[in-house]
């Protein structure tokens, strides 16, 4: 088996302890130094400063920074390697990003995993940051023991991962989980990603947000400052509007989950991002609309739950890939 994790490992050292991990988003880079149990020991965290410099320089001033100041702390600590979890679509085996929006202008087709071991001479793997929010799951969450779950991040966008027999699904090159673009109404808006109703239009906290504004203005209230948490703290306030909305989102990703859980029949749907912060009131609406929707065989036993709590979550899995893809556990996965 050669995939993106193995090539970076051939330098791999069973008794090295500690990784450096790597979050990059639009709008902070945090770096840290994990163990291989997920403990964080020390971190760094740097504004993206988007438009105003290359984000490459930014990550390569993060990880430089952290590698200082660990050393200053304790001189000759060996690392395994530098575990990267990024925004945009990854292709996985060379660690470049496919494809970003425009939250980081001129960040596609940046080869992440060549620089980086250019620059500091070590393994490196990258993936979708999603992807690796799983990986923090699978050894600190609702995913521990568990070899089959799926994880949805409701934030700007919507994320997926996919993790099937205790492996992350990739794909042919590193797209698979793109579960925010699964149409839960073919009827639906158009998305930009070129298709119509998909669930990233209902369920991320952009689209409450400007689903809400327009809602205001046909009632002729002003829109002015309502994001996402405004919406959900008028729906807990009982609000009419925001309920009717926040109803429909419920129902989209029952939508979607019940299909998910239909096609994969996980044992775990784990969902995290800033919009599951809504907390037990979204948790209840959604397992009672999947309850609805699902073959009650298939349903038994599968848990909703919320991901492991955390805005270091991201940085952890990031590290934890260079355990996750060492040679030891690819060598008992493939007996």
């Amino acid at each position: 088996m050669t995939d993106g994790g193995e090539s970076a490992m051939e330098g791999y050292d069973p008794h090295i302890e500690y990784a450096i991990g790597v979050d990059i988003g639009g709008t902070k880079i945090n770096a840290g130094l994990v163990s291989s149990q997920g403990e964080v020991l020390h971190t760094v965290s740097l504004s993206t400063l988007v438009g105003q410099t290359k984000t490459m320089d930014r990550i390569i001033l993060a990880i430089r920074t952290l590698m200082d100041e660990i050393t200053a702390q304790q001189a000759g600590i060996q690392l395994q390697g530098i575990g990267v979890g990024s925004a945009g679509q990854m292709d996985w085996e060379a660690g470049r990003i496919r494809s970003a929006s425009e939250l980081i202008p001129g960040y596609a087709g940046t080869a992440l995993k060549e620089l980086l071991q250019t620059q500091f001479n070590l393994p490196v793997i990258v993936d979708n940051d999603v992807n690796v929010l799983a990986i923090t799951e699978k050894y600190l969450g609702s995913g521990k023991e568990v070899k089959d779950f799926i994880c949805l991040a409701l934030g700007t966008g919507v994320g997926g991962a996919v993790v099937v027999d205790g492996h992350l699904v990739h794909g042919s090159w590193g797209g698979a989980g793109e579960l925010g673009h699964m149409s839960v109404d073919f009827k639906g808006p158009a998305c930009v990603c070129g298709g119509t109703g998909c669930l990233e239009q209902y369920a991320s906290g952009t689209s409450i947000a400007r689903r809400m504004r327009d809602k205001l203005l046909l009632h002729n209230q002003s829109p002015e400052n309502v994001d996402s948490r405004e919406v959900i703290a008028r729906w807990r306030a009982g609000d009419s509007l925001a309920t009717e909305l926040m109803e429909d989102t419920i129902a989209a990703l029952g939508s979607a989950i019940a299909s998910l859980i239909h096609i994969f029949n996980p044992k775990v749907i784990v969902i995290g991002g800033g919009v599951a912060e809504a907390g037990e009131l979204l948790f209840e609406g959604i397992r009672r609309e999947v309850k609805g929707r699902v073959m009650p065989s298939m349903l038994e036993n599968v848990r909703i739950e919320a991901a492991y709590y955390g805005n270091l979550c991201g940085m952890i899995g990031a590290g934890l890939q260079m355990w996750e893809y060492s040679p030891d556990k690819v060598k008992r996965a493939e007996l």
